[in-house]
C-alpha cells in the first residue's frame, strides 16, 4: 500500500508553486497524495519565513498537526520551505515534534529525502539553494482555469528590511523556452489565465540576456492560442520599462494590471530601505503608467513604522496614498527581521505605533476603493466565473482588476441562468460592497 502524503502550503504564490513541484515529484515516485493532511501518513508544512506574522502562522500550523501526530493519525511530520531554509539549526531543536526539516534545495529530489525519513525515522537536509528547481511537473492546487507561472527565483535587490536573498539566494531567470513550454502545457490542461510571478518580475532576463526581457516574454506568451489572460505581479518600480507598458497597452491578452510594491514614498525612508526614488519620482512614474496604459489597475504594498520613520514621514505617506488613489493596497507594520541591515538601525518604532499607522493607511485606502468601485457602475466587465456563494445566493468571479487571492471579486445574479465555472461572462456592474463589485449577467 503506497504511503499517503499531504501538504499545507503557506505564504506567497512562489512558495505555492514550489510546493506543487515538490508534490508532483513525490507522486511520480509512487507516493499517494491526499488533499486532507489529517488523512496522510506523512504531513508536510511548506513554511513561510518572510516576516514575524508568517513565521507564527507556520509554527501554529506545525503544532496543530503535531497534535494529530500525537493521536496517531499522522505518522511523520516534516517542515520545508522558507522558514525551514532560514532556521536550519533551530527548527527541530525548538520544535521537537518535527521528524524532518528540508531546505529549499531538497526540492530537487524530495522523494529521496522521504525515503530516508521512512527508513531512518528522521531526516534533515539543506542542499545548496540553487538546487531548487526553476521548473518541473506540478500538482496544481489552483482551479484548472488559473495557474501561477514562476519566471524567476531569488532576488538581488537587497532591500535592507528583506530576508529573501538570505533565504532564496540571488536572482535566477528561467529561459524563455522553458517558460513558454510550461505555459503551453498549462493552457492545454485548461488554464485560461496565467499569473506571472517572481520576487521581482520586472528584472526578468537581466541575468540571462543582459537586458530586461519581460516585455519580450509577454509577447511570446501572447502567441498561445487558447490563453485569454496574462497577469503580472511583483513589479519593482525601478524596472518598469516603456516596452512593458507598450505591451500592456497593445496586447489584448496582457491585462492592464500592475502590482507595484512601493513600500514607502519618503525619499529618506526609501534610502534607508536601500530603495530608490521619492514622492515626486513615484508620482511621476504612476502618472506615466496611467498615461500609457488607459484603464490600468494599480496595486501596491506599503510598510509603516520602518526605523526612523517620523510622524512627518508617515504624514507624507498618508497624503501620497490619498492623492494617488490606488485600486488595491496592502499595508503592513515593519517586521524587524534578524540578519537584515534594517534590524540594526537606530530609532526602531514601537510596535503599537507601527500598527496604528498601518490602520490609518488602510482606512484611507477604503475611501479610495469606494471611489474606484463607484466609477465602474454602469460598465460591463468580462468576468471569469469561479463559483456560487450560497449565502449571498449569487455567482462570483474575477475581472481584469482582480488578481487571485489578494483582490476583491465580482458578485453577480443570473436570473436563473447557470454559468459554467472557468468560463468568461459579461456582467453589468450595478453597485459595490467592501471593495467587491456587484452586478447582473448580461
Amino acid at each position: 500500500m503506497p504511503v499517503k502524503v499531504g501538504m499545507i502550503s503557506l505564504g506567497c504564490a512562489k512558495n505555492q508553486v514550489d510546493g506543487e513541484v515538490f508534490m508532483a515529484s513525490l507522486k511520480a515516485a509512487g507516493y499517494e497524495l491526499v488533499d486532507d493532511v489529517a488523512m496522510a501518513d506523512v504531513a508536510i508544512v511548506n513554511t513561510c519565513g518572510f516576516i514575524e506574522s508568517a513565521k507564527k502562522e507556520s509554527i501554529d500550523e506545525i503544532l496543530e498537526l503535531a497534535l494529530l501526530k500525537k493521536e496517531g493519525r499522522i505518522k511523520k511530520l516534516v517542515a520545508t520551505g522558507c522558514m525551514a531554509e532560514r532556521y536550519q539549526q533551530e527548527m527541530r531543536k525548538e520544535i521537537p515534534e518535527l521528524d524532518g526539516v528540508l531546505g529549499i534545495g531538497a526540492n530537487a529530489d524530495p522523494a529521496a529525502y522521504l525515503r530516508r525519513l521512512l527508513d531512518e525515522g528522521s531526516v534533515e537536509a539543506f542542499p545548496p539553494k540553487d538546487k531548487l528547481p526553476l521548473c518541473g511537473e506540478r500538482e496544481l492546487t489552483t482551479p484548472s482555469w488559473s495557474a501561477y507561472l514562476k519566471i524567476a527565483e531569488g532576488c538581488g535587490n537587497r532591500c535592507s528590511y528583506c530576508a529573501i536573498p538570505l533565504i532564496r539566494g540571488g536572482y535566477r531567470s528561467r529561459p524563455m523556452e522553458d517558460i513558454e513550454a510550461e505555459a503551453r502545457a498549462l493552457v492545454a490542461d485548461g488554464a485560461k489565465e496565467l499569473v506571472l510571478i517572481a520576487q521581482d518580475t520586472t528584472r526578468y532576463g537581466i541575468d540571462l540576456y543582459g537586458a530586461y526581457s519581460l516585455a519580450e516574454l509577454l509577447r511570446r506568451l501572447c502567441q498561445i492560442e487558447d490563453l485569454r489572460w496574462l497577469r503580472v505581479l511583483y513589479c519593482y518600480p525601478d524596472a518598469i520599462t516603456d516596452g512593458l507598458l507598450e505591451v500592456m497597452a497593445q496586447e489584448e491578452k496582457v491585462l492592464p494590471y500592475i502590482d507595484l510594491p512601493l513600500q514607502h514614498c519618503s525619499g529618506k525612508i526609501l534610502r534607508a530601505m536601500n530603495r530608490r526614488g521619492d514622492r515626486d519620482s513615484l508620482a511621476a512614474l504612476i502618472e506615466k503608467i496611467r498615461a500609457k496604459v488607459p484603464g490600468v489597475v494599480l496595486r501596491t504594498t506599503l510598510i509603516t513604522g520602518f526605523p526612523g520613520e517620523t510622524e512627518e514621514d508617515f504624514t507624507e505617506l498618508a497624503e501620497f496614498v490619498k492623492e494617488t488613489g490606488f485600486d488595491w493596497l496592502g499595508c503592513f507594520p515593519y517586521s524587524q527581521e534578524e540578519d537584515t541591515p534594517a534590524a540594526e538601525l537606530p530609532d526602531q518604532v514601537d510596535q503599537e505605533e507601527k500598527e496604528r499607522r498601518a490602520e490609518i493607511i488602510m482606512d484611507t485606502q477604503i475611501d479610495s476603493m469606494d471611489r474606484k468601485c463607484q466609477g465602474y457602475v454602469g460598465q460591463t466587465l468580462e468576468v471569469l466565473v469561479e463559483g456560487f456563494d450560497r449565502y449571498a445566493e449569487c455567482w462570483f468571479g474575477r475581472s481584469y482588476r482582480n488578481a487571485p487571492d489578494v483582490d476583491g471579486k465580482v458578485f453577480f445574479t443570473t436570473n436563473g441562468r447557470r454559468p459554467a465555472l472557468g468560463h468568461f461572462v459579461q456582467v453589468e456592474i450595478e453597485g459595490w460592497m467592501n471593495g467587491d463589485l456587484t452586478g447582473s449577467l448580461v
